[in-house]
């Protein structure tokens, strides 16, 4: 009978150890295959649009300081010239809780015009709003925007669709909770490395609003 338990401890040992070794390799494989991906702002190119990845919004309507930080490093691109749209794509799946509008609300406040800006409500993932842009947006080229962190996964979900894209990343910050984050984003990598086998569809995807049709038709 002991025996019996020490073999069972040993196999589990080593379905941990397998699972937590490939864990690493695809979080290794996603990283190593976009960071050459990933631009300064001096060198960015020309695109269709700049796509700024949505986060937390406080309950005064106010960007979190990681949405904030991308939001103005956004802006800081989109007064290069280098596209003429931006795309705010984050959660606004409940009437109390609105990314989408907080963000094309700070870029208004910065002085770009509304119609400029494109909301994608139904941005309730990485993986959703890259989809979302490719065939709501019909973008083909695109700057990606979001932590550094974040962006070997938007890159790497943006090459599995198709879709031509560089990153550039908002300012480099220390955040509250960062440790945490970047074992979630771990396991995000694996997920996402999965969901670009499948590709299955997103939550919602609905008709298209082509880039250029106006930003204003996504108002609500």
């Amino acid at each position: 009978m002991i025996k019996r338990i020490g073999r069972l401890a040993k196999f589990l040992l080593v379905v941990i150890l397998s699972v937590v070794i490939g864990a690493l390799l695809l979080d290794f494989w996603v990283v190593t295959s976009t960071k050459d991906q990933i631009m300064s702002l001096s060198k960015v190119e020309e695109a269709d649009c700049i796509l700024v990845l949505g986060a937390g919004v406080w309950a005064n309507n106010q960007p979190s300081p990681m949405l904030r930080d991308r939001l103005d490093r956004s802006i800081e691109i989109f007064e290069k010239g280098v596209s003429p749209y931006l795309v705010m794509s984050g959660d606004h799946g409940q009437s109390d809780y609105d990314e989408v509008n907080v963000m094309k609300g700070y870029a208004i406040d910065a002085g770009v015009d509304s119609n400029l800006i494109y909301m994608d409500h139904a941005g309730f993932s990485t993986y959703e709003s890259l989809y979302r842009l490719k065939y709501i947006f019909k973008a083909e080229k695109v700057i990606i925007v979001t932590q550094k962190y974040h962006l070997y996964r938007a890159l790497y979900i943006a090459n599995a669709l198709g879709l031509d894209a560089i990153g550039v990343a908002a300012r480099e910050v220390s955040y509250s909770g960062q440790s945490i984050r970047d074992i979630r984003e771990t396991l995000a990598r694996n997920k996402d490395f999965f969901s670009t086998l499948l590709l299955p569809a997103p939550t919602y995807l609905g008709d298209a609003i082509p880039l250029g049709s106006g930003g204003d038709l996504t108002n609500d």
